[in-house]
């Protein structure tokens, strides 16, 4: 059974600015409003029969969202991006471009790219970590929307 989650109505949302270095229209910084719709699979179980809790669901994908947003989402394995520093102001360079951006005001990720592919992979790899330890899960896909109509999925699934 699967348990779906639009992310405009449950509004799980977050808008935050990024990067995606060297590249020739999305190589400086800009924004997007995200959206995050998730699907859960697996065996119905507990006392309620439920796939998973739809509250616990969204608490996981909002506190995520708390944490990206109106930051910058920084990459911390991007092999373009050399750093200086990532204590009080994140201090970086790409190709000649120099940043320093606040520390508050940024979000350094462990991830190689901030695109919508790696944030639906971030989002479902956490979510499906998360709900696997209080139910019987077999899969959880997730769609980060850069903008209504426009995202990249990832499903991740034992």
């Amino acid at each position: 059974m699967k348990i779906v989650i639009n992310g405009i109505h449950a509004n799980l949302r977050f808008s935050a600015a990024h990067m995606i270095p060297e590249h020739e229209s999305c190589g400086c910084i800009h924004g997007h409003s995200y959206i995050v719709d998730v699907k859960v699979e697996g065996k119905r179980s507990g006392k309620h029969g439920f796939v998973a809790d739809f509250k616990d669901v969204k608490d996981i994908v909002r506190r995520i969202c708390n944490e990206f947003d109106h930051k910058l989402l920084i990459p911390l394995r991007n092999p373009l991006i050399n750093f200086t520093s990532t204590s009080r102001a994140v201090k970086f360079e790409i190709a000649g471009k120099k940043y320093t951006i606040p520390e508050e005001d940024c979000c350094l990720l462990d991830l190689e790219s901030s695109s919508a592919e790696e944030l639906s992979r971030y989002f479902a790899s956490t979510l499906f970590k998360e709900l696997s330890s209080r139910y019987d899960i077999s899969s959880v896909e997730v769609c980060v929307n850069e903008g209504i109509g426009q995202g990249a999925v990832y499903t991740i699934s034992r």
